[in-house]
Formats: structure tokens, sequence, C-alpha cells
């Protein structure tokens, strides 16, 4: 029997020059100098750029702890993650040195321990000083920033990003404890499954005797034992007809509970976790953990998945770490954010390579979810050194994580890195190299190999993008996964209508938080454009050239405000719709990004303080079930469902008045999972004046509104509509009838009540309809703020002096 004893109490920080203040374990240096009021918060105003100094500091993690002898043999410091390069000393005596965030470290201790008090110092060196040492000795190697994070091995993005601070954190990130054991205790516990009900239960021991264990693994009520002499062993069980797990929108998320017991076999009791969680590490002989049955395969040249033997369009977003601090990203705010991707349509969440492996709460909660995981090895925007130490440390992390979580079945891909076989191959980099390593054999060679062993039916993918062989040019549409950037960086949004790619990996647009958001963290007044932290090279420029001919240029900050989240909301619904009305020949796009980690002006749709933007109503739109779209003279009828889409599709020329000038009604039939094209009559497709007409296109309950040429270019009346509102249990209902047509009508009641919440936005309504929205709020708002500007907007709203 193994006992676990979690060591997070009672511990300080200090550094030369500063005295000890109390710490909280997990964490790391900001957030415990951020709680003892010694920092300001690095979020706010430019205390980003105040704070670099802690990143270059060294600084002292200190407990002290009693501890009595028991009985066990073994007993062992536990270290899940430490920030990062770190050497551990209890009582005086040295236990070894550590220098990746992302793997964990075992130090046995019981010589060590003292009956009665024990010491216990964990001392972080300096980021910075660890990876220019390693810089010196290796060679320069070229990045997509000025920093030196392909020289160590930690979440690249601390060193900041172009939506990120540079916030170099420290710290002991992940839980910390003593555990003792007697006889034998499970290392690792990696089940394989299979789509026929197999689960292959690897099992690795580490063992002080060598007497055999009897080794049981149960799942469903099906039992299987093996006789363990070695040190490692196979336990295989099979389902009987199981429930297969399937992404959302495709089927249920049927799990099944697996335990493996390292023991006698007698079936004794069992130690209750919560579901789901994995019990190694707390009980040495028993595993507890949920599996799930389902088969994934990978095109590989149209870059393509079927799950279960069905091909999935991707309707993904990419996901980069939650907060700069990981330990305060808890399981509820896990579930949050999961439940705005859900809530917007998305089926994947990609975890970006500049980040980490995130939590077993993060994967488990997908698991639960139906929503597939495609995760990056952490590698990005640069050459990284494939020399040691950095060899045995990637192998080190990389055998940790797959086998970690090769359980879960929302796990479809492993992926080697993020644009650095694009930074070879079309950055310039091999100039730079001269001849030194760049990362080629951790992507080719050593992460594909270690996933060959450790998980061979989950696919791997070298790099996003990739073509799908090293000759190939990484970033071609015409074969495997593209990143689209010369959109944002160079050209107008409607670029996107010349791609025709097989998957697209990466693109987005940028937009502002949500004012809320922006006041929380700027102390300026008035606030102007130039409030919110924005770390894009020539962000802002960027933004207002972005605004092209679609929307004016902004006279004042609430007009940039709305105009440039409109514009970026309208920029990713362009692309995404435009990509799935290639469907089959497209099989995927993921949004670059679905979150922020700080209040920033950034491509997200759920900014730093979790607030949804426009463009999170959009992706709800351009992500639905059923589609309808005009794309290159045709409208496409997308149907991303299980049942046929069948109907009388109305499709009308109108003037702005709302009355039709030409009306063609058209019998449709949309296959499942397809796209059908439909030709539009002349008589809808050209208008007699563009600036005075729009189209709308019905079928059942679906509708789209499109103009004939540009806002900028309309002839729309300014804007009158009746408004009013009523109470509800959660808030206000706000029903807004249009008089005249009302040109993406939205709502942003978090200018009067920063919780206040809307249900939707970018409405277009014309003559006569009505639109309701709810607003969420514990708070007394004003109706007439409600239903005035700035809160409700509009495109044509009447000019203002």
């Amino acid at each position: 029997m193994s006992s676990y004893r979690p060591l997070h109490e009672g511990w300080t920080l200090s550094s030369r020059d500063l005295p000890e203040t109390p710490a909280r374990v997990p964490g790391c240096v900001h957030t415990d100098l951020l709680a003892a009021g010694l920092i300001e918060d690095p979020y706010l105003d430019g205390n980003e750029h105040r704070l670099a100094w802690i990143g270059r500091t060294e600084w002292t993690y200190r407990t002290a702890f009693t501890w009595s002898p028991d009985q066990h043999e073994r007993t062992d410091l536990v270290c899940e993650g430490l920030d990062t390069v770190a050497t551990i000393t209890l009582n005086g005596v040295l236990l070894g040195s550590t220098a990746n965030q992302h793997r964990s470290y075992r130090f046995p201790v019981r010589h060590l321990l003292r009956d009665g008090g024990n010491e216990l110092v964990v001392r972080f060196g300096s980021a910075y000083d660890y990876a220019a040492e390693r810089r010196a000795a290796l060679g320069e190697r070229p990045g997509a920033y000025d920093e030196p994070y392909p020289f160590i091995r930690k979440m690249a993005c601390n060193f900041g990003w172009d939506w990120g601070p540079t916030l170099v954190t420290a710290g002991i990130w992940r839980p910390i404890g003593l555990e003792s054991w007697s006889g034998a205790r499970l290392a690792e516990v990696r089940p394989l499954t299979r789509a026929d009900g197999t689960v292959d239960v690897h099992v690795r021991v580490e063992r002080t005797t060598e007497e055999p264990f009897a080794l049981t693994a149960r799942v469903a009520g099906i039992t299987a034992e093996h006789r363990l002499e070695g040190r490692a062993a196979v336990v295989s069980l099979r389902v009987p007809e199981p429930e297969l797990w399937w992404p959302r929108g495709y089927g249920g998320q049927p799990r099944y509970d697996l335990t493996v017991r390292l023991g006698a076999g007698d079936g004794g009791e069992e130690r209750r976790g919560k579901a789901g969680e994995e019990q190694h590490g707390k009980a040495g002989e028993e595993w507890r953990g949920k599996i799930g049955f389902r088969s994934v395969e990978l095109a590989r040249e149209a870059f393509g998945l079927k799950v279960n033997g069905v091909p999935v369009f991707v309707r993904g977003v990419n996901w980069i770490p939650d907060d700069c601090f990981p330990s305060r990203v808890t399981r509820s705010r896990l579930a949050e954010r999961f439940g705005q991707a859900t809530g917007a349509g998305v089926n994947l969440l990609r975890v970006w390579g500049g980040g980490l492996y995130e939590s077993e709460d993060f994967y488990d909660l997908a698991d639960e979810l139906g929503l597939l995981v495609w995760q990056d090895f952490p590698f990005a925007c640069a050459a990284y050194p494939e020399e040691e130490p950095f060899r045995s440390e990637v192998a080190a992390e990389a055998r940790q994580h797959v086998a970690r979580l090769a359980r879960h079945p929302s796990l479809v891909l492993w992926c080697g890195n993020n644009e650095n076989l694009e930074g070879h191959a079309d950055w310039g980099w091999p100039d730079e190299l001269g001849g030194r390593s760049w990362g080629a054999g951790f992507y080719h060679d050593l992460l594909p190999s270690i996933v060959a062993e450790l998980d061979p039916g989950r696919p791997y993918w070298p790099g996003s993008p990739y073509s799908g062989a090293p000759g190939l040019p990484p970033n071609d549409p015409a074969t495997g996964t593209v990143h689209i950037w010369d959109v944002w960086n160079r050209e107008d949004y409607t670029r996107y209508a010349a791609y025709r790619p097989r998957f697209v990996a990466e693109f987005g647009f940028q937009g502002p938080p949500a004012y809320a958001t922006l006041r929380r963290a700027s102390s300026d007044e008035p606030l102007t454009p130039d409030s919110a932290h924005q770390k894009a090279i020539d962000g802002q420029g960027k933004l207002l050239r972005g605004l092209g001919r679609h929307l004016p240029q902004p006279r004042t900050f609430d007009d940039w405000h709305y105009w440039t989240q409109l514009n970026q909301a309208r920029a990713m619904a362009f692309g995404i719709e435009r990509f799935r009305s290639l469907m089959p020949y497209c099989m995927g796009t993921i949004v670059w990004q679905l979150n922020d980690c700080w209040p920033v002006t950034s491509w997200s749709a759920v900014d730093g303080d979790g607030r949804r933007k426009p463009l999170w109503y959009a992706l709800r739109r351009a992500y639905a079930d059923r589609l309808l779209t005009v794309q290159e003279g045709e409208l496409a009828l997308v149907n991303d469902t299980a049942e046929p889409w069948s109907g009388e599709l109305h499709l009308t020329r109108r003037g702005l008045t709302g009355e039709p000038l030409a009306k063609e009604v058209v019998a449709v039939h949309a296959a499942p999972r397809s796209v059908l094209r439909v030709a539009l009559p002349e008589s809808v497709a050209v208008p007699d004046d563009p600036a005075r007409e729009l189209f709308t296109a019905l079928l059942g309950g679906s509708r789209t509104t499109s103009c004939y040429a540009e806002d900028t270019e309309m002839a729309f009346p300014p804007a009158a509509y009746d408004a009013h509102v009523e109470r509800a249990p959660d808030g206000y209902r706000v029903i807004v009838t249009a008089v005249s047509v009302l040109r993406e009508l939205a709502l942003f009641p978090d200018r009067l009540d920063p919780a206040a919440r809307v249900d939707d936005q970018l409405v277009t309504l014309l003559p006569g309809e009505s639109a309701v929205f709810h607003v969420s709020t514990e708070r007394e708002l004003d109706p007439g703020a409600l239903t005035g500007f700035p809160v409700l907007r509009c495109v044509n709203e009447a000019v203002r002096p």
C-alpha cells in the first residue's frame, strides 16, 4: 500500500533583494509577488515592461515540514512541474537539478528524511541566463522573436509573442509531494484501445523486490490477470460490442472505467477519485482512469481525419495557454472556455506548439464533450538545437506525455511543431544556420519513433504547415496543411476566395477585446485605440488598413472599437464560409485563435477576460451545422449533419426598403455531410442598382443576407427602429423592431455592467423585422442606455455630430 503527502503548505519565496514572503504552491513568482502586494498586476497598463527583471532574477522557494518514519521501504519526492532551471535540496543535501518545464521528476529521499523537522529548498536560476549559456555553447539559431526560447525547454510564449506579454516565469507550477511505497509501484499505465473493444494495458513498474506480483486489469465487468515477474507487461482485454466514442455532432461520448491493480489481485477495496481522474501517484498499487473506444485515420495527401471510418470536417480553433501563469487555470475555467468553443460550433482544439502539454482536466473535458484535440509538441517558430542536453530532454518529455495522454479518445493527432518546417524552407534559415542543427531530427525521427512505439494507433504529422514529404514546399495549399497569413499581414480578407486549400490549420484577423476588458486593463482617460495592448508588428496600422472599402475609417474611439471588431468577425466568417463550401476537397479549418492569455488586441474570439467578442457570434453562424453562403455566383448549401437538407430555397433580390424586386424558388436536396451548389439565376444575381439592393436566401430556418456592394458604397438610409426593454428572470430582453434596414445590429451591455452578457450580435434586419436580445446581468440597468449609443450599434446608424 502506498501513501502520498502533498507538500503545498508553508512555502516562502525570496531572492537576493527580497526577504522571505509567503508563497503559494502550485504557483509562480509573479503570482506570489502579486498576492503579497509587491508588484502591480502584470496585465495592466505598461506593467509587463516594468516587471521584466523578474525573469532575470534567481529565486528561492523554501518550506519546512515534519515527518515520522512509516512502514514503507521507499519514499520519493515527486515534482510534477518545476519551471524551469531548478536545484532541489532536502535538509541541505542536493537531490538534483532540472531544466525542463515540460516534464516531471522523482527523487528517492527516504535516506535523507529526519524524524521530526525537515527543510525542502528549490532554487530557480534565471531562464535567461541558462538559455544564454546554451546559446553561447551551441551557436545562434534563427527565430521569430529576439528571445532565447529555443535554448530552454519552457513554454515559449513566456518570452512574448505577437499576442502575449514577455513575462518569464519561475516556480513550482504543478503539485509536489512525498510518495511512500513498498514492494512495487505502478510507474506507468498506458492503455491503448481499438474500436473493436480491445484494450491493451501497457504497464511499467518500479520495484524493490524480485518477487512476482499479480497484475489485474478490469473494464466493463471484464477482468484479466497477469503474473508480473519483470518490470513491464501488457494485459489485454476485450469488451464485446463496445459503444464507440464519437466527436461532437457525430454521436455520443461513452467512456469506460478502467482499473489496474498491482498486488494480490483479490479485488479489494478500490480507492475512489473524481470521474476520469488518474489515481497513479496517489495509491501506488492502483490506477484508475476512463478510456474510450474509437479509431482515427489520417488521409495524408488530402489531410483529412476519419473517426470510426467516418470523414470529419474539422471546425476548429487554435488554443494557446489560457493564462501566462498556468497554475491559475482551473478545471472550471477550462470548462467555461470549452463551453464557449462548443457553443460556437467548434469540434476540434489545436494545442499550439508555443505553449504546453495541457493538464489532465483539459483532455478529460475534451473527452467528455466530444472535442477533438490536435496536440503540437512544444516547438514553435524557431530553429531548435538538437544537441545535448536538449535531445535527451525532448525524448524524456515526449515519452512522458505520449504515454500519459494515450488513453484519451479526444486526442486524434500528434504534430511535431508549429511553422518550423516552413521557417527552414521559406524564411532564409539555412543561410543563418550555417549547417547547425535546427530540429529536423526531432520532427522526422525522434518524435515519430516515440509515437510509433508508445501510441501506434494515433497519427503523427511532422509539423504545420506541411505538405506530406520533406522535399515539398511546406505551405502548398494543394496538399497537407496550410497556414494563410498574407491576409491580415498584407492582403484584404477577400483574398481568401483565391485559395483552394485541402486543410487550413491557421488563419486569422485581429480585433480589440471587449470594452469592459479594455477598460479594466488601461487607466487611460479617455480610452484610445492605443490603450489596448498591441503586440503585433504594425498591428494598429493593419487594423485600419484592413477596414479597406468594407467599413469607414473611424473618427472616434467608439467607432474604432465597433468597426474593427466587426471587421474581424466579417473577415473570419468570409474565410470559413469559403473553405467550408469546398468540402470534401477541403476538410477542415482551424481559426487562429479561440482564447487569449491577457487583455490584448489579438486574433481571439474570446478575450483575455473571458468575454466573447463579435467574432465569437460570427463563428457560431459560420460553424453552424447547416450554412447558406454565396460563393462565386452560386449559393452553397453546406450540410454537415447526418440527415438530408431538403426544401424550397427562396432566393430574393430586394430593395433597401425590403420589397422584393425579383424572386426565385428552387427545390433542393443536400445529402448528409455534403455541399450542394445552386447557380444563382441572373434575375437575383445581377442587381439593377448595386448600392440600393440586397440579396436574401432562405431555406427552412436558415437565412443569409448579403449586399451587392461594399457597405461604404451602399445607399443605406439612416437607421430607424423602435426599441424597448423588458425585465427577464436573469436580466433583460431588448426588443428591436426595424423601421429601416439595420445592418449588423449589435448590443454591448458590458459598457454598462462588466459582467453583463448578450446572447446574440451582428443581426441584419429588414424593415418590419424584429430581433430579441437577451441580456444576462445581476445589476439594474438604465433601459435608455441599453437602447442608445454606444451600447446599441449598427453600421448605418445616424451620423452623430
